[in-house]
């Protein structure tokens, strides 16, 4: 284990946002991740503990059979595999090819409600976004002490930092409620403490204990699962090739939209849905994962 007291400096006084983030954009990643099934997802990640190594939520790559990383300046290196991991918070640690990209700053202590905060991460795909709220509350969920931020937070944020006014990462994005507006949470930094940056990393799809996926549903929440931290670039294949591979079985469907939640059960047919017109699925595909040229603010899963 590694002390984390003393990492970064110190900044004594708040910083303007531009500054926050041109600070700390170099150490920011864009995880794209290949499950199990073949199926894509972005997630985010950034340096800390280790030159080699970006933190990231658990959930992000529990189920990963590859992933790469890249920065703000199009490098992009592969990610050897998982160095550590605590699933209980919802974080991990993967090793990074080399690259020359420095670290964040880490402040273990706890933000006080009601500080700015600001999230870094690829909401929909669309990279390297930040956005800014408060610290609503501390809060200890399932036994497990988390940040409540305003920051406004969407599929693909996953694993990114969450930030302080000083430019100091104070914790890890994580998960949503669905049934509420701007109701996010995000690990303490603190919790990296319980985590070892020196162990050699494990290879994707090397180890049986990858693929168990963590949940926390309780009281409305978001369950924290691959299709939630991060925004599939084939989601209708995927969902193609999942219903090919149950035929004959009972399945269910949920549907999230517009903060909606609607499921539905049924026979998996024995052949596969229809593929969308050719003229379209490129582009409507595409989206999650790389804006449209004539669209480059908003995105949908």
């Amino acid at each position: 284990m590694v002390s984390l007291i003393g990492l970064g400096s110190v900044v004594a006084h708040e910083m303007r946002p531009e500054a926050i983030y041109q600070q700390l954009l170099p150490s920011v990643v864009t995880l794209q991740v290949e499950d199990q099934a073949g199926a894509h997802y972005v997630g985010t990640g950034f340096l800390a503990l280790s030159n080699t190594v970006a933190v990231t939520a658990w959930h992000v790559v529990a189920d990963a059979r590859k992933v790469t990383a890249r920065f703000a300046d199009n490098e992009v290196v592969d990610v050897l595999g998982v160095v550590d991991k605590d699933e209980k918070n919802d974080l991990a640690l993967i090793r990074l090819a080399g690259h020359g990209h420095p670290q964040v700053a880490l402040n273990l202590t706890n933000a006080p409600v009601g500080s700015r905060a600001y999230v870094i991460g690829a909401p929909k795909g669309y990279e390297f976004s930040i956005a800014d709220g408060l610290i609503s509350q501390m809060r200890k969920l399932d036994g497990i002490n988390q940040y409540q931020v305003s920051c406004p937070v969407s599929g693909g944020n996953s694993g990114g930092p969450l930030v302080n006014g000083r430019g100091e990462v104070i914790g890890v994005t994580s998960w949503s409620k669905t049934d509420a507006q701007n109701v996010n949470f995000a690990t303490p930094s603190s919790c990296l403490a319980s985590l070892d940056p020196s162990l050699p990393p494990k290879p994707w799809g090397d180890s049986g204990e990858f693929g168990a996926i963590g949940v926390r549903a309780e009281d409305g929440a978001k369950p924290v699962s691959t299709a939630d931290c991060a925004v599939p670039i084939n989601g209708l294949p995927g969902l193609q090739q999942a219903l090919k591979g149950a035929a004959g079985e009972e399945v269910t469907v949920i549907l999230v939209r517009d903060g909606q939640t609607e499921t539905f059960t049924f026979i998996a047919p024995a052949e596969p849905l229809a593929e969308p017109p050719s003229d379209k699925a490129s582009g409507d595909i595409a989206t999650a994962a790389e804006p449209a040229a004539s669209d480059q603010l908003l995105g949908e899963e």
